[in-house]
Order: C-alpha cells, then structure tokens, then sequence
C-alpha cells in the first residue's frame, strides 16, 4: 500500500515535522540524546516513522549527516522490523504488567549488533497503572545502551511520573496544501492522473494526517483505476463540492429561501 511504500526514511522526509526533525538532529550531533522520548500527536502525522528513524541513526555505524546511511544491515533490518535490538511494542495488545516486567529483564542484557538496544512502544497511553509503575526502573535507572521511544495519540493518558522522565515532542496536524503537494508527488511517481480538486479534497478528509491521505488515495485508485476526478472522491465519500457550499452560503446570506430549500433537497 502507498502508506508502507512511501513511508519516511530519514529526518528530512517526516513531511510537517521539521521542529521534531531539527531538535533530534541537534541532539545527535551534539551528543545529548536523552534515554527516553515522548512522541504525541494525532494519527498518521509521522510519530513512529520519526522513532524508527531516529533508532536507525543512532545504530547506523556509518551516519550521513546525522541521517542514517540505509545501506548497511543495520539500516536495512530495522527499517524492515527484522533488528533483535530494535523492538517496536504495540502498547494496546502488550499492556499487561508482566510484559512490562518481561522488557526490563530483557533490557539489562547488551545489543547484539548495535550500539542500542531500543524499544518503540506505540499507543503507550494503553498501558495499565501496573505497567506504567514497572517501566518506572527502566526510566529512573535506564542501562547505558538501552534507548526508549513512546509514540501516543493521547498523551494525557501518560502518567505524570512517566512524562516527566522522557523528552516530550509534540507533533502537528499536517496542512491540507502540504499534504496537497505530497500526495501530488506521490500520484506522479504512481502515474496516476488524479485533478488536482481531487487531491485538495482527499487532503481535506485526511483531517491533518499523511497516512490517511494515502490511505484514502489508495482506496480511489482501487475505486476510479489510473484516473479520478473530484467528483469520483465526492461520491464515494459523500462530500460536498466547494461549489456547491459556496451557492448555499450565498443564498443564505440573501435570505433566497427557495435556493436554500432547493441546495438541500439536492442533497
């Protein structure tokens, strides 16, 4: 799918989150990368994307600007989840205490291949109270080469004691024309013509997210084939053309009751 095809590899290609991308790089290049992050953020705007490459950075043994160089084994594995020292934990289906208890006695033991051993841990505001106090060791006392990255959608679910021991970044809902331009990209690099009042309205569904987008661009191609026009998105999800909203605040600027009554039995 185009979601997992175009999915970002490096720091510059996180579309919309270049105040994530930039405070990361600064810390690798200074050499202050905390123990623990805290992404938060809405669906589908690059959170784990950004912890999975920031784990290929600080393993890569050959980085490129602070970019991994994604040609040794270690780019390659964990770009394709196969690394042993990177593990990405899905926190809604791995809640229960002893899981958590289970990842700190395997964190004590040093990375095979890496120089961390790192543990994405995506929607953590799923976690029980129980697990959350047993990360708490992890957190107070992390080993050297043990690296922790949350990723959440509802970071006020995070205990307190939990936020304030990790680095908190807060990533944005991702604007219609820059998702506009991406997805445009992406429709070249397919060779799928799509009217570009058809992107603008896939941007608009999207709500903020890339990977809806893409998503939603998916499903149209399946739908309309190698072409898709604004009207096919509108039909499909049962939108409104811009249009036609701008007639219906017209009329009802003006007081046209029969307009008003006609704009709505049309729809």
């Amino acid at each position: 799918v185009l979601a997992r095809r175009f999915r970002p590899q490096t720091f510059d290609e996180v579309i919309g989150q270049e105040h994530v991308a930039g405070g990361l790089q600064n810390a690798i290049n200074s050499g202050r990368v905390a123990h623990a992050y805290l992404f938060a953020g809405a669906r589908g705007v690059g959170k784990t994307s950004m912890a999975r490459i920031l784990a290929k950075t600080l393993n890569c043994p050959s980085p490129r600007d602070n970019q991994p160089c994604h040609e040794c084994d270690v780019c390659q594995s964990i770009a394709a989840g196969q690394d042993v020292d990177v593990l990405e934990i899905d926190g809604a289906s791995n809640n229960s205490v002893d899981q958590v208890r289970d990842l700190r006695e395997d964190c004590q033991y040093a990375p095979t291949q890496c120089t961390y051993k790192i543990y994405i841990i995506d929607e953590v505001h799923m976690l029980s109270t129980a697990a959350f106090n047993a990360l708490l060791k992890i957190l107070e006392e992390p080993p050297e080469h043990v690296k922790v990255f949350f990723a959440t959608t509802e970071a006020h679910k995070v205990l307190p004691t939990i936020v304030w021991r990790c680095q908190r970044f807060e990533f944005r809902p991702i604007s219609d024309k820059v998702i506009a331009e991406k997805l445009t990209e992406i429709s070249k690099a397919e060779g799928i013509e799509v009217e570009a009042e058809a992107i603008a309205s896939i941007a608009r569904l999207a709500n903020g997210g890339m990977r809806d987008a893409q998503s939603i661009l998916d499903q149209m191609i399946s739908f309309c084939g190698r072409k898709i026009a604004d009207s096919d998105v509108l039909d499909a999800y049962g939108l409104v053309s811009g249009e036609r909203i701008a007639e219906l605040a017209k009329a009802l600027g003006s007081l046209d009751y029969p307009a008003i009554i006609a704009a709505v039995d049309q729809y």
